[in-house]
């Protein structure tokens, strides 16, 4: 059973920085393109990065700059590094395990809430 477990988010200033984890099991993780996505109130569900099993990374024009994705396959491992944060960065972040070109999975959720 494919699973995937994000941690990390939470609540920060405009300028802050946060780190999310997700972990997932039940997969070769380290073939499969990973990705994070957020979605805010209202708004639909947005890729913000995604990264290949060879690294290459892909963004969202909105974070180029100030978020890095990265992966650690002998941890199952996919981050999101997010810095000089924004209040418009504000959402549910998810993690997403691309595995086949009509087959994802998706993690539960983790809240990032950036504000004064």
């Amino acid at each position: 059973q494919v699973q995937l477990v994000e941690s990390g988010g939470g609540l920060v200033q405009p300028g802050g920085s946060l780190r999310l984890s997700c972990v997932a099991s039940g997969i070769i993780f380290r073939v499969y393109t990973m990705g994070w996505y957020r979605q805010a109130p209202g708004k639909q569900r947005e890729l913000v990065a995604s990264i290949i099993s060879g690294g290459s990374t892909n963004y969202a024009d909105s974070v180029k700059g100030r978020f890095t994705i990265s992966r650690d396959n002998a941890k199952n491992t996919v981050y999101l590094q997010m810095n000089s944060l924004k209040p418009e960065d504000a959402a549910v972040y998810y993690c997403n395990a691309q595995l086949s070109p009509i087959q994802t999975t998706w993690g539960q959720g983790t809240q990032v809430t950036v504000s004064s």
